[in-house]
């Protein structure tokens, strides 16, 4: 199945910020395109606005003029909806109302030809639900463009229950002509990204909520440890607060009100409070015009340890070792297997974040994952109040002996990288095993819809078999509601590869 004929009309229909940016998309690929909207003068003013961002592209040498020229002479807006009944492909951007995708598609239905794709781009409702009010749901595909659409290359390609194979090729391939990155899913709620994305809102808040740290510690560590391109509370600023809080709560209950998905409190009330961020002037941070931006807590320069004792193996923290020496400090191996940390001068100790906490252990100081502790600029320490003080200290001035900031949370078992990396891993191997993607798919998908430094099967293989499935079970322990609970897919991945090599 191959993609549409360029030179057949698409239409788009809702003119807002998603319908604008998909126009332009379909536009610039060649398509002769429609705009239609149900308000009087909004097509109008949507095809004024892409021909001004299509100057722009000139005006920035992105664009020639006379491919503006010609695409300014493909756009039209449409004065009802018989207008688009020549149209192979129609793409609604309307309101995220199930009644109202379901009559538009309806309505559709009597004016364009049998053979005419019929595609959604809504991030939260059912597929498989808006074309359960068609005569034939077979056509209807989702095609969730991401904002904006002419910048950000990845498109949801989702199936429906009844959605025809050759519907879902010929969408796929045809997103691909207009030179973006498609994904294949089924119909699950939140698709991939919105799926698998949740834990990294829910696990910075989490950490909010329990007093381990503030959100612009928590930002910064995600940033300059975790490697990701903004923290949690900055990007739920972005989005909108009351946005991503109506994502997060359709998952959670889209799923039966799986504890896995639970919204976070803090975030309901500062939706509540009319704070939705940058586009009210306030949400986690002030955005007034004389508001500071709060500083991360970075602690003070304190005496590095003139050596380490390695017990075991760092696993994921094994390049650590390299840095500590190169720094300077001498590092001794114990020929004994006491477990897999560093043994302080003090007689304290450092390990990698495992999900267990400080309190449970003498003298025992965590540190975060990071993405590449050569290149991280900051690391976050977790100590209990038990923690002595040397320890803590000794701990501080070995990573900055590194060359990173130093951010001291509270007693957070599993951290804040290292427990949002493993439940996104986590998340991502169950919706493998339910079939929701492949692997590859939601690996790009996270990488190009989210800007994830790896993808969720690239974090796992670099951390190990079943790095992310043990700390999840050290954190179910500590807190069995379900929340932290690994997935039988996690469990079956971990097990099952350390079968084939220990047999091998």
């Amino acid at each position: 199945m191959t993609a549409l004929d360029l030179n057949s009309p698409v239409a788009v229909v809702g003119t807002g910020t998603m319908g604008q940016g998909i126009a332009q998309v379909a536009l610039v690929a060649g398509h002769p395109v429609r705009l239609y909207d149900t308000l009087a003068g909004r097509a109008d003013a949507a095809a004024e606005a892409i021909g001004a961002r299509l100057d722009r592209l000139v005006e920035k040498g992105r664009f020639s003029g006379a491919d503006r020229d010609a695409a300014r002479e493909r756009l039209r807006p449409a004065r009802s909806l018989d207008e688009l009944a020549d149209c192979v492909l129609v793409i609604e951007a309307v309101l995220e109302q199930l009644d109202a995708k379901q009559k538009l598609f309806r309505d559709l239905e009597d004016i364009v030809e049998d053979d005419c794709l019929l595609a959604t781009n809504t991030s939260s409702l059912s597929v498989t639900a808006i074309g359960g009010a068609l005569r034939n749901p077979g056509r209807l595909v989702g095609l969730h463009f991401f904002n904006p659409a002419p910048l950000l290359p990845l498109v949801e390609v989702v199936s429906g229950h009844a959605t025809d194979f050759s519907s879902a090729t010929r969408a796929y391939e045809t997103a691909r002509a207009w030179g973006k990155t498609p994904v294949a899913c089924a119909d699950t709620p939140g698709f991939i990204v919105n799926r698998i994305a949740r834990p990294f809102y829910a696990e910075a808040f989490a950490v909010y909520e329990s007093q381990a740290a503030d959100p612009a510690t928590i930002d910064a560590v995600l940033r300059e440890s975790g490697g990701f391109r903004m923290g949690a509370f900055e990007l739920t600023d972005l989005i909108g607060q009351d946005v991503n809080e109506s994502v997060t709560h359709s998952v959670w209950q889209a799923f039966f009100q799986d504890l896995r998905f639970t919204p976070s409190l803090a975030q309901r009330r500062l939706v509540e409070s009319g704070r939705h961020g940058r586009k009210t002037g306030h949400g986690w941070y002030d955005y007034g015009d004389d508001a500071e931006r709060p500083e991360p807590h970075t602690a003070e320069q304190a005496q590095p340890p003139a050596h380490v004792v390695v017990e075991g193996d760092l696993g994921p923290a094994s390049e650590l070792l390299a840095l500590i020496r190169e720094a300077g400090i001498q590092v001794r191996e114990d020929e004994e297997d006491h477990g897999t940390r560093l043994v302080l001068p003090s007689g304290g100790q450092l390990a990698l974040a495992d999900g267990q906490t400080s309190i449970e252990f003498r003298d025992v100081v965590y540190f975060d994952l990071a993405l590449d502790y050569r290149r991280a600029t900051r690391i976050a320490l977790s100590a209990s109040q038990d923690t002595a003080p040397q320890t803590v200290a000794e701990a501080i001035g070995l990573f900055q002996a590194l060359g990173k900031d130093v951010s001291v949370i509270g007693d957070a078992p599993g951290m804040i990288v290292a427990r949002t990396v493993a439940r996104i891993v986590d998340l991502a191997h169950d919706a493998v095993a339910k079939g929701v993607a492949t692997e590859e798919d939601i690996d790009t998908a996270m990488r190009l819809g989210v800007n994830y430094p790896l993808g969720p099967f690239e974090w796992c293989r670099r951390l190990g078999r079943t790095w992310a499935h043990d700390l999840l079970e050290e954190l179910h322990l500590r807190e069995p509601s379900g929340r932290y609970a690994p997935s039988l897919a996690l469990y079956r991945h971990g097990h099952a590869t350390e079968k084939r090599e220990g047999t091998s």
